[in-house]
Formats: C-alpha cells, sequence, structure tokens
C-alpha cells in the first residue's frame, strides 16, 4: 500500500474521532512529524539532479505545462461540478505531494477532511489502475519483485542533527508567517545539504514511518462530525478527478512523445500522477531507463511543492 503509514494512521485515528473519543495531536509532535516528511523528501535531491534535467529540457517542459493543466482543469470540475470550495479543490488535485498538500489543508488551507478524501482516491487509483495498463501498453509482462536501492542510511548523530536543524528552521519560517512552515523548512534543510554535497544518506525507515504515522493521526482527528453522505459524495468526486487527471496526463505524454520520439509508454510512466515508488518500480520491471523516470517524477513533486501555495493564494481570491 502506498503511503501506508499515512494512510493506515488517518483510517485508525479517523475512525476514533468518528466515534466521538475526540483524539487530539500536541503541537510540538505535529511539527516534528511534519519536519521529518520535509526531510525524507528533500533526500531525493542530489547534486546530479541539474545534469539530469538538462537531458530532457523538452520532456521537462511537457511534464510541467501538464502539470499545469491538470491542477486548473481538474480544480473547476470539483469546484463547478461537486460544489468543493476553490482552496479545497486546489489542495485536492495536486498530481503528487500528498503530505504536503494536508500539511497546508491542516493549518487552516480549505477544508482538510476533504483534500484527504479526495487525494486518497487518487492515490489508490492511479496505484492500483494504472501499472496494468502501462503494462499492457508497453506488450510486455512486468518482472518479478525489484531489489531495494542501497541508499545509505543515517546514523542516530547525524539524524539527531538534521531533525534538530529542521525543528531550529522551522520555528523561523513560521515566525515569518509562511504556510506549512516546518515542513517546507525540512525540505530545504534536507535539499541544499544533499545537493551541495554536505549529507549522503536518507533517514532511518522508523523515523520516516514515525513521521508518517503522527502525520495521519493529525489528519483523522479532523474528522469529527463529518457526515456519511459527505465521504460518498467525495469520493465520486475524488473518482471523476482521478480520472481526468489520469486522461491528461497520458495526453501530455502523448504529445512529448511525438515531439522527442520517445516511446509513449516511457513517457506516461514518467508523467503518471501516481507515488514515486511506484512508478519507478514498473519503469524498472519495463526496463526504461531508471533516471529519465525519476527524474520526472522528482521534478513534478518539486514543481508541485512550489505550485501549491500559490494555487491556495489564488483560489482564495
Amino acid at each position: 500500500m502506498p503511503a501506508g503509514a499515512l494512510l493506515g494512521a488517518t483510517a485508525a485515528v479517523a475512525a476514533a474521532a468518528l466515534a466521538g473519543l475526540g483524539p487530539v495531536v500536541p503541537g510540538f509532535l505535529r511539527n516534528l512529524a511534519f519536519v521529518i516528511i520535509g526531510l525524507s523528501l528533500g533526500a531525493g535531491i542530489t547534486g546530479d539532479i541539474l545534469d539530469d534535467i538538462a537531458r530532457w529540457p523538452v520532456s521537462l517542459v511537457g511534464l510541467a505545462l501538464t502539470i499545469v493543466l491538470t491542477m486548473v482543469i481538474t480544480a473547476r470540475l470539483l469546484v463547478r461540478g461537486f460544489g468543493v470550495s476553490p482552496d479545497t479543490a486546489a489542495l485536492s488535485v495536486s498530481p503528487g505531494a500528498l503530505s504536503y498538500a494536508v500539511v497546508l489543508a491542516a493549518q487552516g488551507h480549505g477544508d482538510l477532511r476533504s483534500v484527504v478524501v479526495l487525494q486518497s482516491v487518487r492515490l489508490l487509483l492511479v496505484t492500483l489502475c494504472l501499472p496494468p495498463i502501462i503494462v499492457a501498453l508497453a506488450g510486455v509482462a512486468a518482472s518479478g519483485p525489484i531489489a531495494e536501492g542501497g541508499a545509505v542510511v543515517l546514523g542516530p548523530l547525524p539524524t539527531i542533527a538534521f531533525v534538530l536543524a529542521g525543528l531550529a528552521s522551522g520555528w523561523l519560517v513560521d515566525r515569518a508567517g509562511s504556510p506549512a512552515a516546518y515542513l517546507l523548512a525540512g525540505l530545504v534543510v534536507s535539499g541544499l545539504a544533499h545537493a551541495l554535497g554536505w549529507v549522503n544518506g536518507v533517514l532511518p525507515s522508523p523515523v520516516v514511518f514515525s513521521g508518517f504515522v503522527v502525520t495521519g493521526a493529525v489528519i483523522g482527528c479532523r474528522f469529527t462530525g463529518i457526515a456519511r453522505s459527505d465521504l460518498v459524495r467525495l469520493a465520486a468526486a475524488g473518482l471523476v478527478a482521478t480520472g481526468l487527471s489520469v486522461a491528461l496526463s497520458a495526453a501530455g505524454a502523448l504529445c512529448v512523445a511525438s515531439l522527442t520520439g520517445l516511446s509513449f509508454p516511457v513517457v506516461w510512466v514518467a508523467f503518471a500522477p501516481g507515488g514515486v515508488e511506484g512508478m519507478a518500480a514498473i519503469g524498472l520491471a519495463l526496463g526504461y531507463d531508471p533516471a529519465f523516470i525519476a527524474t520526472h517524477h522528482i521534478f513534478r513533486i518539486v514543481l508541485v511543492i512550489a505550485l501549491l501555495p500559490l494555487a491556495v493564494r489564488l483560489a482564495g481570491r
């Protein structure tokens, strides 16, 4: 299950909230979790990313245009077709960066419960349905399990220092009034450290898992008082919006494939609005260039993170 710790914790705490148990997550624990997620996201920004971007300018420009069009068109669909508020729609249609979207919603931008339901539908549908379609288009079957990469895991002291740096930076960014301050600070601290070669490694899995669990608990606490009819309506809206976003990603991939001569399935794997890990795995299984797939998905996540605050501000006007 993609983002299993996040979605599982959300479901468990949401059930407790709906049962009237009144769960609450302390503020410091919430901020710590947001920093951990930011540090984890920033680990994907390496010193080679600029060289990789320079290798595929046409496809990356096409991806950027596809992302913007997808966010604008699907947001309008949610607002006009399902009565979702503009700021909620802006956060609900981001093709990636789920954790950043829900952190923005948790800090008062849009309706958090709606964002969680709509984003969860997107993540699950894309993860379950898109790989078989791409495999069928490629004309081959995905091979067996994919070996995990040999990423270096940071030790206890570097991990603690990294987290403390993220917390201190988050406090400063929060004082400046930035949305999602702690997650954004963690992302910047980690991204700069990795891009400049100061750090070469990822946070230990239990630390990242804990960060997602606490974030899921923060989300679940917001489900107090939501009606079942609203859940059904939002799930239907998520189904339609996800179908539209997948279709738009396919159209963008087809245009880029026509312009560059690249294989359409390869470009679609790189453009698909799914999780980085899931899309990278199927790309490896089909023998596609892992650098091409990873560069496009990292570019997508960074671009979405940059666009979301602007989209929320524009939606609020």
